[in-house]
């Protein structure tokens, strides 16, 4: 399943740029507000040394890694939730993502034009938090509207969807995300048909100078984007989006060598795959045949069966049991017959939880 992130933040802070970079898809970016028209879509590889490592064991014929998917969204502004600027659209696209990518504008250029006059991050993270908080606001009071109605017919349901949205509703008039508010498993499965974007988890993308691509530490803005962070539990990946533009032309040898004159060990794309695995909570696990050696990407807790249906949903329907091996066991004893002689292939039914980095067969019968 490719998850999708959408990349928003004031306008001029480097998202098309970035997106540019990241996705080689060629999103139009100049100097000025709303040069994002529609929303531009680029599927990314998931980068993995683990599948190159498993196909020298297999010989497959190919090799698929699993994929991330970015949706650049046109900037947003003071007001976008009353329709300012291009606001009413984007903010609908911005309920489809699985999480949102905020960048942060964390460099000084009097080249590039700030829309507030002034380099601030967190004043630029406060004006579209209120923005997404005003869009939410509008959403939960029209459907605690239309439930205090129902609450006549005495369902229980209904009564503990108008509990849980007035403090919701309570939270977003204080100026806090929907996402602060705790949740029992019940009201967690209710809140997602309201589709609220600030219950969307974020990741800050702190985008830094050339200079700082290595090391952004010192950085006093990105210092205060990491506080205010770790205040509401989201992931801070300091990145440059010029580097990463760099970075985007090369290939092979010609990139590694960049990267190492950079004195970087992977690229800004990697980390902020990485951050947004942890942030939405996600593993990977791997197929591995004579066809291919693929990687699919499940949420962690997953049990077999629902794994399976990442495949085909036949796979979940019909599931019998799995072959599970760990890429770990797998790798160090060379072979899929020397781990299966020694005991570490198992077979796991439907309650098995499947682990990051599992190589698994499924059994089914539809």
């Amino acid at each position: 399943m490719a998850l999708k992130a959408g990349i928003v933040g004031l306008p001029n802070v480097g998202k098309s740029t970035l997106f540019n970079a990241i996705t080689q898809a060629g999103a139009e970016s100049a100097n000025y507000p709303f040069c994002t028209i529609d929303p531009n879509v680029g599927v990314v590889e998931v980068p993995d040394e683990r599948l190159q490592k498993l196909a020298e064991i297999v010989n497959p014929n190919r090799i698929v890694p699993t994929a991330f998917e970015f949706v650049d969204i046109a900037g947003l502004v003071k007001g976008a939730s009353k329709g300012e600027g291009l606001g009413n659209k984007f903010l609908a696209h911005i309920r489809e993502v699985d999480a949102i990518v905020h960048v942060v504008r964390c460099f000084q250029d009097e080249n590039i034009t700030h829309v507030s006059g002034k380099v601030d991050p967190l004043s630029d993270i406060e004006t579209i938090n209120l923005e997404l908080i005003l869009a939410d606001v509008e959403t939960v009071e029209k459907r605690l509207e239309r439930s205090r109605k129902n609450l006549k017919g005495g369902e229980k349901k209904v009564a503990v969807e108008v509990e849980m949205l007035e403090r919701i509703k309570e939270a977003l008039y204080n100026d806090q995300p929907a996402r602060s508010v705790e949740l029992n498993d019940e009201e967690r499965l209710m809140v997602r048909d309201f589709h609220l974007i600030t219950m969307k988890p974020v990741l800050y993308a702190a985008n830094v100078s050339e200079g700082e691509a290595a090391n952004a530490d010192g950085n006093p803005y990105v210092q205060l984007v990491r506080e205010f962070g770790a205040k509401e539990g989201a992931e801070v990946v300091p990145i440059s989006a010029k580097v990463e533009s760099e970075i985007a032309e090369l290939e092979g040898e010609d990139k590694a060598m960049f990267l190492e004159e950079l004195g970087l060990s992977e690229s800004g794309l990697d980390r902020l795959i990485r951050g947004a695995y942890k942030l939405l909570g996600l593993y990977t696990y791997f197929t591995a045949g004579v066809q291919e050696v693929r990687a699919w990407t499940i949420r962690k807790g997953m049990k077999a069966p629902q794994a399976a249906g990442v495949i085909h949903s036949d796979f979940e329907r019909g599931f019998i049991r799995a072959e599970v091996v760990s890429y770990e066991d797998l790798t160090v004893n060379g072979s899929m017959n020397a781990a299966k002689e020694k005991g570490l292939l198992r077979l796991e039914g439907k309650e098995y939880m499947v682990q990051d980095g599992d190589v698994m067969h499924f059994r089914f019968n539809v």
